[in-house]
Parts: C-alpha cells; sequence; structure tokens
C-alpha cells in the first residue's frame, strides 16, 4: 500500500493509495457534513443539497454533467450520512482530471435551477414516501428518534415531507455556504493515482475554496425509550438497541466483535439460537453505529404477531450470557471475518478511496490496515464481556412497527434483562 497525504493552504486534505495493478481510480470528496449538523428548521437539506449538486453548474447543465462522465465510461454517486456527506466517481485513470473538474464544479459552482429544484423535490418526497412504505427501513428512523429524542442526532437524514416540501433555494444555498468548507473536506483517490498530479489538479480546481474553521456540532444525548406503533401489516418489525461507543473508544474493537458474535453471520448466536433452532423470525441481525461522540448498539428483527411473546424473552436470555459464556472458538471465527472483510475490501478502488476519506475526517489520518488488524486481534474475551457488560447496563431503546399488540403488552425489556440474569 503507498498512501499519501497532503494539504493545500486552505485546509483541503488530498489523500491518495497508489495500486499499480490496475488500470482505473475512485476519486471523491468526503464532506464533514451531515444530517446532525442540521437544525429541525432545516431538516433534510444535507441530503437535499447532495441531490441537487448534480443538478448544473454555472458551466455545466444537469445532463452535461451525466453525459460528460457516461462518455468516458464512468460512474457517478453520492451518498448522506449522519456526520458526513459524499461525492465520487470511478474513471479510467487518464480521466482523473475530468474527475476532479467536475467534483470541484459541482461543490463550487451549483445554480440551484428552481426548476431542477422542484423536480428534485418531487423526487425526495418519493423517497420519504417509498421509506414510510418500507416497515423495514422507518423503523430504524423510529430507532434513531427514540435513543436521542428531540436532536439532531435522531432526526431522519431524509427529513420530514413538511421541512422538505418547504426548504428554499436560499435556504439550501445558505447551508452550503456555511457549512462546505475546503478545511471540512476531503479529496481522497485510489487506484492508479499519481499523489503530485492530484495536488496540483486539487490546488487548481479547490484552491480559492475559504476555509470555515472548526464546525460545531450539537452534542448527542443518548436516551433511551420505547415507541411501539401498530400498523397493519404481515410482521412486528423491531429494533432493540441500548448505548454503544464512539469512533476513538478503547472498546470500539471489542464492540464490533461482540456485535459479529451475537448477530453478524449465519453462525451467530442469535441467528442460530433463533432463527435456525427455534424459527421465530426470517431476517435477524445486529449493528454497531459509531458516531464522533457516541454510538448505538442494536439488533434488528422481523417477526409475527404470535411469535413476539417467545422472541423477547429469548433475546433478553442471549443478551444477558453474552458476556459470561463468550468462546475463544466464537471470537476467533469473527475475527477472521472481520480480517477477511477488510482484506477483500482492500482490493477494491471504491472500498479503498471511502476508507481514507473517512479516516481522514473521523482520526485526522488514514489508519494502516496492519494497525486495524492487530487492533482486532487484540480482543480476547475479556474485553467482550467488559463490552457487553457496559453495553447492556445502558438503558435499553425499542422500536416496533407492525402486529405489536402483544408487544406492546409485554414487561419493558429492562425488566426482561433483569429476569435474565
Amino acid at each position: 500500500m503507498s498512501v499519501n497525504v497532503s494539504k493545500l493552504r486552505n485546509g483541503l486534505t488530498v489523500v491518495t493509495d497508489a495500486m499499480a495493478s490496475v488500470e482505473t481510480a475512485a476519486i471523491g470528496v468526503w464532506v464533514g457534513v451531515g444530517a446532525r449538523h442540521e437544525t429541525a428548521a432545516v431538516n433534510g437539506v444535507s441530503h437535499m443539497l447532495e441531490h441537487m449538486a448534480f443538478k448544473g453548474t454555472t458551466r455545466r447543465t444537469a445532463q452535461a454533467i451525466v453525459e460528460e462522465i457516461e462518455d468516458v465510461g464512468g460512474q457517478i454517486n453520492a451518498y448522506t450520512s449522519r456526520e458526513n456527506t459524499a461525492y465520487y466517481l470511478r474513471v479510467l485513470a487518464e480521466d482523473v482530471p475530468m474527475a476532479v473538474d467536475i467534483l470541484a464544479d459541482i461543490l463550487q459552482n451549483s445554480t440551484f435551477d428552481p426548476d431542477e429544484l422542484e423536480r428534485e423535490r418531487a423526487v425526495i418526497l418519493q423517497e420519504i414516501g417509498q421509506c414510510n412504505d418500507t416497515p423495514d427501513d422507518l423503523i430504524f428512523d423510529r430507532f434513531q428518534e427514540v435513543a436521542y429524542p428531540g436532536q439532531s442526532l435522531g432526526r431522519s437524514i431524509l427529513g420530514t415531507e413538511e421541512r422538505v416540501g418547504g426548504l428554499s433555494r436560499d435556504e439550501i444555498k445558505g447551508y452550503m455556504a456555511g457549512h462546505y468548507g475546503a478545511d471540512r473536506m476531503v479529496l481522497a483517490a485510489a487506484g492508479k493515482v499519481d499523489h503530485g498530479a492530484l495536488v496540483r489538479l486539487a490546488e487548481a480546481a479547490f484552491g480559492d475554496m475559504p476555509a470555515l474553521g472548526p464546525l460545531a456540532g450539537e452534542p448527542g444525548h443518548y436516551r433511551g425509550g420505547r415507541e411501539i406503533a401498530p400498523r397493519d401489516l404481515e410482521q412486528a418489525h423491531l429494533v432493540l438497541g441500548f448505548e454503544g461507543v464512539a469512533y476513538g473508544d478503547p472498546d470500539y474493537y471489542a464492540v464490533s466483535v461482540l456485535s459479529s458474535v451475537l448477530g453478524g453471520g449465519m453462525s451467530s448466536r442469535l441467528f442460530q439460537e433463533i432463527r435456525e433452532k427455534r424459527g421465530l423470525v426470517y431476517s435477524i441481525y445486529t449493528f454497531s453505529s459509531a458516531y464522533q461522540d457516541g454510538g448505538l448498539f442494536g439488533l434488528y428483527a422481523g417477526t409475527g404477531e404470535d411469535e413476539v411473546e417467545t422472541l423477547m424473552p429469548v433475546l433478553a436470555d442471549e443478551l444477558g450470557r453474552i458476556g459470561a459464556s463468550v468462546t475463544d472458538v466464537e471470537i476467533n471465527r469473527v475475527k477472521a471475518q472481520l480480517r477477511a472483510g477488510l482484506l477483500m475490501a482492500m482490493e477494491n478502488t471504491r472500498a479503498r478511496a471511502e476508507r481514507l476519506g473517512q479516516h481522514i475526517l473521523v482520526y485526522g489520518r488514514p489508519v494502516p490496515p496492519d494497525e486495524i488488524m492487530a487492533k482486532i486481534d487484540a480482543v480476547d474475551r475479556n474485553a467482550v464481556a467488559r463490552s457487553a457488560a457496559r453495553i447492556f447496563r445502558s438503558p435499553p431503546t425499542l422500536a416496533a412497527i407492525g402486529r405489536t399488540g402483544r408487544l406492546a403488552a409485554m414487561k419493558p425489556f429492562a425488566e426482561a434483562m433483569q429476569a435474565a440474569e
């Protein structure tokens, strides 16, 4: 691996990972701005801004942007998360200058044409409607809201129909001007790239972009709670969670191992006990979501109305005993899975560029794979047990949608956990 990092005078970071064996490059801009940096009044603006970046600049129409990329066989995409927004392309090595020029153009010269804005507003409202019609997507927004009530970290990335329907062109432009500073951006590339050449391209394309200084965000305060929403569905979709850990937390990798042992694959405890042995669910898995200042640990399950009464005590039992009963065999299996996932991702230019952009935003430096693997290898039974005790003593969060009548009548999960101990 050949990783190089440079910083322009305005604070924009340029990072590259050269791969001699490929003829393409993945290149993008990762911006340290996401949904948690919004006020309630403009909830959804980060996501709308991501959409509008492709809808025309002072130099290119919306159609010209995609045609210029696809004329050379390239691909372009973007996403918005709670803490950052990414705009990225994959192109042949010879087309890297064009990719940099397009990224700089959409991030500095977007016009937010009123007609394009109304068309894209309609598209996003359709996206929100689709999410509302998809309970195994919607339930995660509900879970986030219950875990972080009344906070930016608890609001939907997409925003609400009311907020998105009312966002004005001036609000979107103002949000971009006030949040998209060069010092909050990382230009990351992996594949057939030359670091010095990319720095020169970045200086020409982004060198006049102003810095805005550190970004002050609303701190997240995990609360927990319960929201059970009956709906005429075939199943009950539920997410059960607890307070997790931040990216820089000493238990970060131990919590990742804990999550995988519990519900990270077909050999995991929850999958084997709850689906394979008892047939209580079709889908069940765990997740660990980290933020700069905290995190969430949770599990999703989709179950029938009759099965929920059996499912919840089994979940309480499995979570309550994991710390004392986890084995070296389970931990070593998960370590192998995490190690393989990391190494497999290293074969993909898009994944490598993504890793660089995220690491600069989170840690301020690229973290070498060997360092990550060493931290994974250091996790033992004591670390997993410590993490389980820490996670599961926090107040639980339960969000459920669908056939929830029997679930609503059950005692709170915290009491079920105490009963299982």
